[in-house]
């Protein structure tokens, strides 16, 4: 809380005076004052009462007693059971404020960035890690978003973050698309079908999964099981066939792997850019497998790994409580965790990094605890820097999204169906004269968008999560647009209020010659004053949730401030130019905030 650090060691002081015993501050809790109750600040004082040899209510009552008495901080108190609601004074709070406000420079908190950050070596956050077989989805949207989000807070809290992606662009799944569309595509092309590349190889991953499906269902027919029908199917065999000369540089592999990647490659350049995502490094899995597989023949030569009598290569963690994992198959072909050892020995290699953050799915979660193992067990002492930031899926009304059968909500499509709706909202609301301008359609990207990026970012990345566009755009509630509209308002009011002669000198009001802020008032201040604290939590719990509620609940405390005070009373110049003031300074919080959300707020609505 702003003001604990400030508070604490008074308390501290008045309890060693008033009790004649000297404590640590470290044992002092406090937490916010509830809302039935008078107070800005609650010291929970069970504990201190049994230094004091006193129940809690008297202990509390003697420190409020002493702290008032002899310091200008506080105006007053009242004990609630074993709790000591502390009201503070008004000139704290403004003073406090006047200090924030000349100290917030854009959306970086931290006093000392750069100095700090290159000391320790970048923290790299990972995310996307898209597979080239198919486009991206909404599951892919989270990531993105939680990604892009978290390292825009790291770098508010002065961190140097590099932002990386692996692309898993090698291995069957994608030689299940290439090899559907040699025999399925007759030659199509995204210049041929107008779609976009990624789209149209993930038609092709589709393909695959039919025809396998169809080839598993005549072999039971003829009296196969299960397992064996899917050891039969010569479509599976086909597509091994072909990674296995993709591995050995058949040119003619590699030539098609080349061609339907580059068409993968500009169909997600077209979603990144749409979805306001970007990244400062790309690594792709054809490029780190070899390292990996390297690495793997370090560790058998160690004694780490062993090799099985078919040749495949594992490592044996049941001593760590996991179990054994596969790290090179039979046939010499890798799997992901070959490619996450090289990849990872590489980045170490290029940025000495203080950290690097995988932000995966808690699919994997399994995956990472091995592959942090394993380059432990290799002697990588930087494995330790090492962490999964694991998230909850993303589920629909309708159910689980499920690649293979193409039941997911394709990026592209639920981008665009976002941005319609929100023009529908627009135009059924009144909001702009003009629908069919640039201005109009900008904003109605705005808004789309930040409903969408709002909605997926202010549920903890712990929680899994229901994803309903319905209730994502809306211009009352906990929506994205509700804190744009919030933020277009207060802008709007001071747009106004400038255009009058004394109304537009406010930004040189001294905020302590309104030393007596009334209730909502005094309520805005204390959230302004919560930015930097959030920002900070938010960096350390990796929680873009944090930002993203905060945001929520200081827009719906300028709004009940706004419909209790008029901003602009030509008759109260003073009260005027606070109000103006504390509402640009609002406004420029909210526009801090959302950008950490990766969301634009709009001037105008």
């Amino acid at each position: 809380m702003f003001f604990e650090e400030i508070i604490k060691s008074k308390v501290a002081q008045h309890f060693s005076k008033v009790f004649n015993k000297e404590i640590e501050e470290s044992i002092l809790t406090f937490q916010p004052t509830r809302k039935d109750f008078e107070g800005d600040i609650t010291l929970v004082v069970f504990g201190l009462a049994q230094h004091a040899g006193k129940s809690p209510e008297e202990t509390a009552k003697l420190i409020g007693d002493s702290i008032l008495e002899e310091t200008d901080i506080v105006t007053g108190y009242n004990v609630v059971k074993g709790f000591l609601n502390i009201i503070l004074s008004n000139t704290l709070i403004i003073n406090s404020l006047k200090s924030e406000i000349n100290s917030l420079s854009g959306t970086n908190i931290s006093k000392s960035p750069s100095e700090n950050a290159s000391a320790q070596g970048p923290v790299l956050v990972e995310y996307s890690s898209p597979n080239t077989n198919k486009p991206l989805h909404l599951g892919h949207i989270r990531n993105n978003l939680l990604g892009y989000s978290v390292s825009e807070i790291l770098k508010a809290n002065g961190k140097q973050v590099v932002k990386v992606n692996i692309v898993n662009d090698r291995g069957i799944h994608i030689c299940k698309s290439m090899l559907a569309w040699q025999k399925y595509g007759n030659g199509e092309t995204p210049e041929s079908t107008g779609m976009k590349g990624d789209h149209l190889v993930g038609k092709y991953y589709i393909e695959f999964d039919k025809h396998y499906k169809a080839q598993i269902k005549e072999l039971e027919s003829k009296g196969f099981t299960r397992d064996e029908a899917e050891k039969k199917a010569g479509l599976m065999a086909e597509a091994q066939q072909m990674l296995l000369k993709w591995e050995a540089g058949d040119k003619e592999t590699v030539s098609l792997w080349e061609k339907m990647n580059a068409w993968v490659y500009s169909g997600f350049d077209i979603t990144y850019k749409n979805l306001g995502v970007d990244f400062d490094k790309i690594y792709y899995e054809s490029e780190t497998y070899l390292l990996g597989k390297s690495i793997v023949e370090e560790g058998l030569s160690k004694g780490v790994l062993f090799k099985k009598a078919d040749g495949s290569v594992w490592i044996d963690l049941k001593a760590e409580g996991l179990d054994e994992k596969l790290l090179l198959r039979a046939d010499g072909t890798s799997v992901y965790m070959t490619q996450d050892l090289g990849t990872a020995v590489m980045r170490y290699s290029e940025y000495k990094f203080d950290k690097l953050i995988y932000v995966v799915g808690n699919e994997q979660d399994y995956h990472f605890k091995v592959l942090f193992h394993v380059l432990k067990k290799l002697g990588y002492a930087w494995a330790d820097k090492l962490f999964h930031l694991s998230y909850n899926m993303v589920d629909l009304p309708s159910g689980k999204m499920k690649s293979r059968e193409g039941t997911v909500v394709d990026a592209d499509e639920l981008i665009d169906d976002m941005i319609a709706e929100a023009r529908k909202l627009s135009l059924e609301l009144g909001k702009l004269d003009d629908f069919e301008s640039e201005e109009a359609k900008h904003l109605f990207k705005i808004l789309g968008l930040g409903a969408l990026k709002y909605f997926i970012l202010k549920v903890d990345p712990e929680k899994r999560m229901l994803f309903n566009p319905n209730e994502s755009i809306d211009f009352n509630g906990n929506t994205g647009p509700f804190i744009q509209y919030t933020h277009a308002r207060i802008l709007s009011v001071i747009r106004k209020a400038t255009s009058q002669n004394e109304m537009a000198k406010f930004e040189a009001f001294n905020l302590s010659d309104y030393p007596n802020p009334q209730h909502k008032e005094r309520e805005l201040l204390k959230t302004l004053l919560r930015f930097k604290e959030v920002v900070q939590e938010a960096g350390e719990r990796y929680s873009p949730a944090l930002i993203a509620n905060y945001s929520y609940e200081l827009a719906k405390t300028y709004n009940q401030f706004y419909h209790d005070h008029a901003i602009v009373d030509p008759e109260h110049l003073v009260t005027s130019h606070f109000r103006l003031l504390i509402s640009k300074y609002c406004a420029r919080v909210i526009d801090n905030s959302m950008k950490l959300l990766g969301i634009e707020t709009p001037e105008r609505m």
